[in-house]
């Protein structure tokens, strides 16, 4: 058994073997390699250990980790998919002992082991799919129910409508799918980018995999197998945005102790006895911290207890504790059945068929063949259950709440040879509650029409636009106002002028955003919307979606354009706002104060990062949250072009690079290209790419 390892000129490692277990081994070996801080980092966030090497600023992540058994999920899940398909099993165990074995080569290379003093541990066979439930727990929002239950609470249910947007820990993604009709080959294009929080390393890797069985280019989740999300096995090519559905639900619980343990309150009016038992977690530099797990019937208690839960309405008998739902722990399934289909796919027939057994997260598929074979569709599990499950926090001693089966996903049909997929409203509608705005989908689709025909070379400007939508709320306002000073009417006069692109060098952009955040601030110290200001007493992890300043900043175009708003005057905010923003203009353009801010686990020596265009509802979405901050800590997490005519004229682009290790040639080598939109080729000839080394697993059970 041999495995070999090339590389391109970006270093993207290019992997071939003669069997698929095979490959699946060398894709762990090389992943540990280049990512093994990363990896490591992803293990004991998904164990829940991480505050162990991280310090304290973990802890909160760690206990919810623990608190909503992501790791017994994940061993559950491995136990499942070994009793069901035992080859998919068999081929992420591979993967493991890939990353296994080469994880002291790649830690030797990371100088984050030794600044955190921590030693490379040891990957379990169930660890990948607790990395990607880690990953992706919190994709379908479900603190937003929190927030909605608040909101209610204090203005109304009316408030839910107004706030409704696409949140502060929400991920998106732009993508569009071009039929063969509406390009110069005559064969489709699929285009996008995935937005995530911006991490280093980054959230995707760029891989090559083949073996006789498959060739596969791709972006990969480190710490996965195969290539789940974005994929072109030359005669098929994938790619995914999150559908924004709702699949996972808050129960709000009656708890009582017993001399046998804890009971929960059930629908049928009994106390059913509820699991129970302790875990230590440990902190660096600080004592361990005792955290209690409770699961009832309905699912692991991720707040409160028997003692009490400090937020939520005021009831007769109060609920003590909050439940959360969720499809794995429910199923024992996360998907990973799909992912060895996927990489053999060779028509959208054969990518639709091994979507079927795509579990989570929720998402909006296109994909598209040499045939011309087309395919747009929602995968994943969304259950079946009131309204009311949907919406908000249910109580778990009422009847009516179960969940019923699951809802069939839908799927569509292009559009005058175009398909686009942003997170809004469309053929996910009937599975989400809420959506992002409109204004990506609108604005790329208007971008499509611009001409008849495009060729892949031509798809990467529609990334980079920078028109915002969404300004019309605040600046029609504005522009119906009198009495302005006069350097408050030359600001309104400039920005009336003004293009909307939210482009990096341009000072009518700060201006607008200078205004935006002024106006955000002006209406959150409302004692209209006091009531809001204080965070209640949930989990830090689930707090920035309580934070009023930052949903008023993404729901701003609601909020101004509301019949009413709780009789807050808009004007007065706005022409407050206009005033301070005039007395005291930003210096500089958008870039000066737009610049990316990607997260690292143990941050060391600062890089200079670079400023940037774009915004929050730009099909260029960097994400700043207005109110807070102008750093982007969301973005595009990659980039890609899949063209059918010919895979080797396909394009793709990360943040960063392919090497996770800070200092290395590749660590930082596409982030110009990355700031520009241009994209790195994708190469297919091997006689292009660089032999790296080649391995013989004589010894390797297979």
């Amino acid at each position: 058994m041999t495995t070999e390892t090339y590389r391109d000129a970006w270093g993207i490692p290019h992997l071939r073997a003669t069997s698929a277990r095979e490959l699946a081994r060398a894709q762990g070996g090389v992943t540990a390699r280049d990512r093994a801080w990363q990896l490591e980092v992803e293990r004991h966030r998904a164990q829940g250990t991480s505050a162990s090497f991280l310090g304290a600023a973990a802890l909160s992540w760690d206990v919810f980790a623990r608190r909503a058994r992501l790791d017994d999920t994940a061993r559950r899940c491995f136990a499942a998919l070994e009793r069901r398909d035992a080859e998919t099993a068999d081929w992420v165990r591979a993967y493991v002992d890939g990353v296994n074995a080469a994880l002291p080569e790649g830690a030797a290379r990371t100088p984050e082991f030794e600044r955190a003093g921590l030693e490379p541990g040891r990957w379990e066979p169930w660890t990948p799919l607790g990395v990607w439930l880690a990953t992706h727990i919190l994709f379908a929002g479900f603190p937003a129910k929190l927030w909605r239950e608040e909101a209610i609470r204090h203005l109304g249910p009316e408030a839910v409508g107004l706030f409704a947007t696409d949140g502060p820990g929400t991920s998106g993604s732009n993508g569009w799918l071009l039929a063969g009709d509406r390009t110069d080959t005559g064969l489709p294009l699929i285009a996008g980018d995935p937005h995530r929080f911006i991490e280093d390393p980054g959230v995707y890797q760029q891989i090559r995999l083949s073996c006789p069985e498959f060739d596969v280019v791709g972006i990969a989740v480190p710490g996965v197998p195969g290539i789940a999300h974005f994929g072109h096995t030359g005669t098929v090519a994938w790619a995914i945005t999150n559908a924004m559905a709702d699949y996972q639900d808050l129960y709000r619980e009656r708890l009582r102790r017993t001399g046998a343990g804890v009971q929960a309150l059930g629908p049928d009016g009994a106390w059913h006895r509820a699991t129970r038992h302790t875990e230590s977690v440990e902190v660096a530099g600080e004592s361990p911290v005792e955290v209690e797990i409770i699961e009832t019937e309905r699912g692991p208690v991720i707040a409160g207890g028997p003692e009490g839960l400090e937020s939520g309405a005021p009831e007769p008998e109060p609920a003590t504790a909050l439940a959360l739902r969720y499809p794995p722990r429910v199923t024992e399934d996360l998907g990973f059945g799909a992912l060895l289909p996927l990489l053999r796919a060779r028509t959208v027939d054969d990518v639709d068929g091994a979507l079927d057994a795509w579990a989570e997260p929720v998402n909006v598929v296109q994909a598209a063949d040499t045939e011309g074979g087309l395919l747009h569709r929602v995968a994943g599990r969304v259950p079946a259950r009131s309204e009311s499950n949907r919406r908000r926090l249910v109580p778990a001693w009422e009847p009516g709440h179960e969940w019923d089966g699951w809802l069939e996903t839908p799927h569509a049909q292009l559009t005058d040879g175009i398909a686009v997929m942003a997170n809004q409203r469309g053929l996910a509608t009937p599975l989400g509650v809420e959506f992002a705005a409109p204004h990506r989908a609108d604005r790329i689709h208007a971008l499509l029409q611009e001409h008849r025909v495009w060729s892949a070379a031509e798809l990467p400007r529609v990334h980079t636009d920078t028109y915002l939508g969404s300004t019309g709320a605040l600046l029609d306002r504005a522009a119906a106002l009198d009495g302005l000073s006069p350097e408050a009417t030359a600001l309104r006069d400039q920005l009336r002028a003004w293009n909307r692109h939210m482009d990096a060098d341009s000072t009518e952009a700060a201006a607008y955003a200078a205004l935006r955040s002024a106006v955000v601030r002006r209406l959150a110290a409302h004692p209209a919307l006091a009531a809001l200001t204080e965070p209640p007493a949930y989990p830090e992890v689930l707090l920035p979606w309580m934070s009023l300043t930052a949903r008023i900043g993404y729901a701003l175009e609601h909020l101004l354009r509301a019949e009413e708003l709780y009789g807050i005057d808009r004007d007065d905010a706005v022409r407050a706002a206009l005033e301070e923003t005039a007395a005291a203009p930003p210096a500089g353009t958008w870039s000066r104060t737009h610049r990316l801010a990607p997260w690292r686990a143990l941050p060391g020596t600062p890089y200079d990062e670079p400023g940037l265009a774009g915004d929050h509802d730009c099909v260029l979405c960097t994400s700043a949250v207005p109110g807070i901050t102008d750093l982007a800590g969301r973005g595009p997490a990659a980039r890609y072009v899949w063209d059918l005519a010919d895979r080797a004229n396909s394009r793709w682009v990360v943040p960063f690079g392919a090497d996770g290790v800070p200092g290395s040639a590749h660590h930082r080598d596409q982030l110009p290209l990355w700031l520009t939109g241009e994209l790195v080729p994708v190469v297919t000839d091997w006689t292009l790419l660089t032999l790296e080394h080649t391995e013989n697993h004589e010894d390797f059970d297979v």
